[in-house]
């Protein structure tokens, strides 16, 4: 076999088994030099766990690696490292408080008469950036860096370790579509450089796109290879589902009552003290879903947190049912104004890892009968109440008491949204509901929040993704730069309108 046939890694009957799960089982991949590959499947379909085997982050239970025809043992990533694997996590592995030069050095640094060599780094740093078009300040602080800059940061460290093969685990999850183009752009100059790499998603347009051969995961297994030029998004769903995947929203018209949500004149700052909301007026019926749509940054994520109570709103009101709610806590417009919250930050705002599915699913009643009694919390009826909504959300886990942190993203999300979703309530606030989760979940998901409509209940719904704006919504708002520059009934709305409004250009 000559080297331009020899896959550059090669997975071969991997199997991991872990307490009550068999998470893949005799998988089988090649990698080819110069060539993305797209490792595609639901969430929990097993991706993550084996590109965790191949940077040496698990031991697999049975089956073998070879780099360039070589079978490999990794013992840990810093073996997976040496033989010219890299890793950018679906969650960065970055220090927030450290600049980009101390995070890209960090286990591997340079050093100059015994001290940190910072400023050789920053130079292979800058090299790296005009090379794969990765523009990055090699001093800038980690946290104050923009989300996408910071995977730039992650795969410049992976670079700087002369990866030849990298792995990208859901890299598009958290980037705005300007963002993701940048990420292709970057992707494809990889590939012509003669790097090889393997991108971990769901998103089947992203897909289509960007690979050059596709391998699909289901419950753990291979389920079949795919070609990007002949296959369509509805082929590729059904593989990864087992199922045929309905990728539309079906709806009948919305039928929109009284004013449930009711903001008026609203204005705040970001975190950094600078005006985010202007002036912001807007009402939600009964019975209609209202979409947030706008580029990241825009204010769409303030704007949550006033209506939430996560923020304080510096001017104006935000009235539930006729209920002054300005400015008061989270709690008290969770029940008094009967609305719940899926929020844009699962990790941060949406549960706790630590904690079980079944608490996890109790986090914001667990006060309340039947879960407590005065100061006495009632495990059984919690736990009761955890195994009704993870069958009827199809949250995938073996036990309510697995720990909310060991669930795949997609679980986690149908978690949360299964206790949000599962309460009376009047209102719901949705940002970014289908965000990293896949295309199964995601119809679940759509379908619930056109259920809840359709009950009667007040719906707003905030995400970057302008096709699940369009798919969902009866009337779109358009927010820029803190802003609600139109509001466009759904009816008259083009993608090439909406995106002209979100650049801030109205006709």
């Amino acid at each position: 076999m000559d080297a331009s046939t020899t896959p550059v890694l090669e997975v071969r009957n991997i199997t991991k088994k872990f307490p009550g799960v068999i998470a893949n089982q005799d998988v089988n991949i090649r990698l080819m030099p110069g060539e993305i590959l797209a490792l595609l499947g639901e969430n929990g379909a097993g991706k993550s766990t084996l590109m965790n085997i191949v940077y040496g982050l698990y031991h697999p239970t049975s089956g073998e690696i070879l780099v360039n025809g070589e079978p490999v043992v990794f013992h840990t990533p810093r073996d997976a490292i040496a033989r010219g694997i890299g890793m950018v996590h679906q969650h960065f592995q970055l220090v927030p408080v450290m600049t980009v030069v101390e995070n890209v050095m960090l286990g591997d640094e340079s050093t100059k008469l015994g001290k940190l060599d910072r400023k050789l780094v920053a130079a292979r740093i800058t090299e790296l950036s005009e090379r794969y078009n990765l523009a990055v300040d090699p001093h800038a602080i980690i946290e104050d860096l923009p989300v996408g800059v910071r995977q730039r940061v992650e795969i410049i460290k992976a670079l700087y370790r002369k990866a030849d093969i990298l792995i990208l685990d859901e890299p598009t999850a958290v980037l705005t579509p300007q963002e993701i183009e940048g990420l292709f752009q970057v992707m494809e100059l990889l590939r012509g450089q003669g790097k090889s790499i393997i991108f971990i998603t769901h998103k089947l347009k992203e897909v289509l796109h960007i690979a050059d051969r596709i391998v699909v995961l289901r419950g753990g297994k291979t389920v079949g290879e795919a070609d990007p030029k002949t296959a369509t998004q509805a082929s590729l769903a059904s593989m990864m589902v087992g199922r045929e995947v309905i990728l539309t929203v079906e709806k009948e018209a919305a039928r929109p009552t009284e004013v449930v949500l009711e903001l008026e004149g609203i204005s705040a700052r970001d975190d950094l003290g600078q005006p985010a909301l202007r002036n912001v007026s807007l009402q939600v019926h009964a019975g209609e879903i209202v979409g947030v749509a706008g580029v990241q940054g825009n204010g769409q994520t303030e704007l949550v947190e006033v209506i939430t109570g996560l923020r304080h709103a510096d001017s104006g009101h935000t009235r539930i049912n006729g209920k002054e709610m300005t400015n008061t806590s989270p709690r008290h417009i969770t029940v008094e104004g009967e609305s719940c919250h899926v929020p844009e930050d699962r990790h941060a705002y949406g549960m706790v890892d630590s904690y079980s599915i079944a608490h996890n699913l109790v986090l914001n009643t667990y006060f309340q009968p039947p879960f407590a009694r005065n100061a006495t919390i009632n495990e059984k009826a919690i736990n009761e109440h955890a195994a009704k909504l993870v069958e009827k959300f199809d949250v995938r886990t073996p036990s309510v008491q697995t720990a909310g942190r060991s669930l795949s993203g997609g679980n986690q999300q149908k978690m949360v949204v299964a206790r949000e979703f599962s309460r009376p309530i009047k209102l719901l606030i949705a940002a970014q509901p289908t965000r990293g989760i896949d295309v199964g979940s995601i119809e679940f998901i759509h379908n619930q929040i056109v259920a809840k409509r359709d009950e009667g209940i007040a719906v707003l719904v905030v995400s970057s993704e302008l096709d699940e704006i369009m798919a969902l919504s009866d009337r779109i708002v358009v927010m820029y730069k803190g802003e609600i520059i139109d509001i466009v009934p759904r009816a008259e709305a083009t993608r090439e309108g909406l995106g002209l409004l979100m650049a801030g250009i109205k006709a």
